[in-house]
């Protein structure tokens, strides 16, 4: 079978920037779903991407589908004849639409039946006559949430489209994809090269842009190129450049043709807490902060621009013109901010409402100090210092900086409490109430900052349940899973002896008549439970292991985490297939016994030897295992229990459990719940597969 490359490229206005490689990336998944539909085999499939194109490149694609033989399957031969043996209506439809006659069909004969046959000889299409409906099937199922129109033109794209070229090698495939014919026009830069030029091969597409063009389209090429003369424009300074993943694919996705430059800017914005700076330089600008080894902002940046020039100087020059404006605006807010304390902006906080239902920002607050302080009560922390932190914590919202720039919440509200002589302990926890913010983020350590951030995850939750606003579907305004997962990872990292019952309803307390939802308690802590399942399964915890433990609905976070550990330890043992299949019996024996169960053993009606055995064994365990049970060392009481295997397996051997003495039976019954209660302090292990 023949084969050949092949191009395709779309020709755009600017694309926008956080979306390029998603763009990029499905249209090419989309259309290699439609080559292996087609039967169409190839080599390899790759895409490229820069501001004013998406493009594809699939190598050793075959020239046309392989022939095949189709099946085409008639009436059974019963329906096909009739009682004289003549063709009936049915097969010779069949047989019309087939292109033959009733006599020229084969026979297929199984153990169900017997069917008229029609092998029919498909010959296979050429490629190019199917790419243009592929292609345009692909760039139809991409991820654009709002498509547009431009001109006089009907057909929707993410933006206006100018030119489609498709080339099998060197032929030209005629056709249409989003209105525009494929040509084999391919446009430069903007600015620098040929405007537009025309493609011989489709083995020349890279290099022509390159050579002609002055397109860099390999995205991961101008990524890699960013990325390393930044780093060694920064090492020039005596710095490291702060390149952030999601900036740097970003500031890839805005250029053709990427060229990196340093700037500076006046010393004295240094005065400003380099968050700020930080933030209006990466997130307005799209630049590159430079820091040096200590940690110190530096006055420089690093940015990217989409032109060789032949004057630096210049294009240099328009940036800091631009940016000093940006640093000067936060260098005012701060200076202006730093005339009222935090504490004297709380009577604003009361003009602010958090939620109609749940009150003002004030309320919100007030809330927080007190389930902060609570809080801090049981984890050997400060009440003083979280109840104060707690207070203070949203009072920077209502400052110039974090109103012009709302990512720095929280991280100002740190500053502005240093600058007003609170606690570093304050200081620090109102900077990390919001942690963790992402996944992959860190968790408080801070004895202050743990008790302030719980507070802060729990206040919303309860409220946000309390008033019936659950998420629903992928629907979570509030981001409430983010915060159920961001409690649990403080109190299990930090290993915190906190119970979410008793915080959940101390949170609803404080909420005092907000709250109308009277099922809050037991759907809040439904949740925070449903996102263990989730926070485990991503950590690679089988679910068996997961819902062994939740069957025991420990409800202290660091207790459930010991367990799990335990379990995902004991699973491992050669002895718990065994015993977990021993659990399940014991489980099933016990569920069909009617009213209430003891687990005292009496030693007098001890028959077998087997279940002697047992109970001896059993005694033994049981002061070993209190201890270990009290101080939640699951992991060495479930290796301890793992030494039950051959004494259980020699039970169930021997012993029969329903005997016909009624003392006896319910003597070996105690005994079996005895088993099974000591297993059970830690995890159902009969959910074990």
């Amino acid at each position: 079978m023949n084969v050949e490359n092949l191009l395709i490229e779309v020709g755009t206005e600017e694309l926008p920037p956080k979306a390029l490689r998603k763009l990029a990336e499905s249209f090419l998944a989309n259309f290699t779903d439609e080559l292996n539909k087609a039967e169409l085999n190839y080599s390899q499939a790759t895409w490229y991407a820069a501001p004013r194109r998406l493009a594809l490149k699939v190598d050793g694609l075959v020239t046309a589908q392989a022939d095949k033989v189709v099946e085409k399957r008639g009436p059974a031969v019963n329906v096909a004849f009739d009682a004289d043996g003549n063709p009936t209506k049915a097969a010779q439809g069949w047989a019309r639409g087939n292109g033959i006659t009733v006599d020229q069909a084969e026979r297929l004969v199984t153990d169900k039946g017997e069917w008229l046959l029609y092998n029919a000889k498909v010959t296979g299409e050429a490629t190019s006559a199917l790419i243009p409906a592929m292609a345009q099937r692909a760039l139809d199922k991409l991820p654009i949430p709002k498509p547009m129109r431009w001109g006089s033109n009907k057909t929707q794209f993410i933006r206006p489209v100018h030119t489609i070229t498709m080339l099998f090698g060197d032929e030209l495939i005629a056709g249409e994809l989003l209105g525009i014919a494929s040509a084999r026009t391919i446009r430069g830069h903007r600015f620098m090269g040929e405007a537009s030029f025309e493609l011989d091969h489709a083995d020349n597409y890279v290099s022509a842009l390159l050579e002609r063009g002055k397109v860099m389209v390999d995205y991961e090429q101008r990524k890699a190129i960013i990325k390393a003369d930044s780093e060694k424009a920064a090492a020039q300074l005596n710095g490291v450049a702060d390149i952030q993943e999601s900036l740097l694919e970003e500031v890839a996705s805005l250029v053709e043709w990427p060229v990196v430059l340093t700037a500076s800017f006046e010393d004295k914005f240094l005065e400003v807490p380099s968050e700020a700076l930080v933030y209006t330089m990466k997130g307005d600008q799209k630049y590159f902060p430079v820091f040096a080894a200590d940690g110190s902002l530096l006055p420089n940046f690093i940015f990217v621009t989409n032109i060789e020039s032949k004057d630096p100087s210049q294009i240099i020059s328009g940036n800091e013109k631009v940016v000093r404006p940006r640093l000067a605006d936060a260098e005012f807010f701060f200076n202006t901010d730093k005339k009222h304390t935090l504490e004297s902006r709380l009577a604003s906080l009361e003009t602010v409402v958090f939620q109609q239902q749940l009150g003002t920002l004030k309320d919100r607050v007030n809330r927080i100090s007190a389930l902060a302080a609570y809080i801090a009560d049981q984890i050997g922390a400060s009440s003083a210092d979280a109840a104060r932190a707690g207070l203070l914590s949203k009072a920077d919202l209502m400052t110039n900086m974090v109103m012009e720039f709302t990512d720095t919440q929280g991280t100002m509200g740190m500053h502005y409490a240093r600058l007003d002589g609170e606690t570093e302990a304050v200081a620090v926890a109102i900077e990390q109430q919001y942690k963790p913010k992402f996944s992959g983020d860190t968790v408080p350590t801070a004895a202050t900052s743990c008790a302030v951030a719980l507070a802060e995850k729990f206040d919303t939750l309860t409220g946000i349940f309390g008033i019936g606003q659950a998420p629903k579907g992928a629907a979570d305004p509030f981001a409430l899973r983010r915060a159920a997962i961001g409690i649990l990872r403080i109190i299990v990292e930090n290993k915190l002896p906190l119970d979410l019952v008793d915080l959940i309803a101390k949170a609803l307390e404080l909420h005092g008549a907000s709250i109308s939802n009277n099922n809050a308690a037991d759907e809040v802590l439904e949740f925070l439970m449903a996102r263990f399942r989730a926070w485990y399964q991503d950590k690679g915890i089988s679910t068996d292991v997961i819902l062994a433990v939740l069957a025991r609905r420990p409800t202290k976070p660091a207790d459930f985490d010991s367990r799990i550990q335990a379990v995902a330890h004991f699973r491992t043992l050669e002895q718990a297939t065994a015993l977990a299949a021993a659990n399940k019996r014991v489980s099933n024996i016990l569920a069909k016994v009617e009213g209430e169960l003891s687990d005292q053993v009496d030693s007098s009606l001890l028959q077998e030897a087997a279940e002697i055995a047992l109970a001896k064994k059993l005694a033994e365990l049981q002061p070993q295992l209190a201890p270990l049970f009290a101080n939640s060392d699951y992991q060495q009481a479930l290796t301890l229990l793992a030494s039950l295997r051959e004494t259980v397996d020699n039970f169930f051997e021997d012993v029969m459990v329903m005997a016909d003495d009624q003392a006896v039976r319910a003597n070996r019954l105690a005994m079996l719940t005895q088993l099974r209660n000591l297993f059970l302090h830690i995890a159902d292990i009969s959910l074990l597969q």
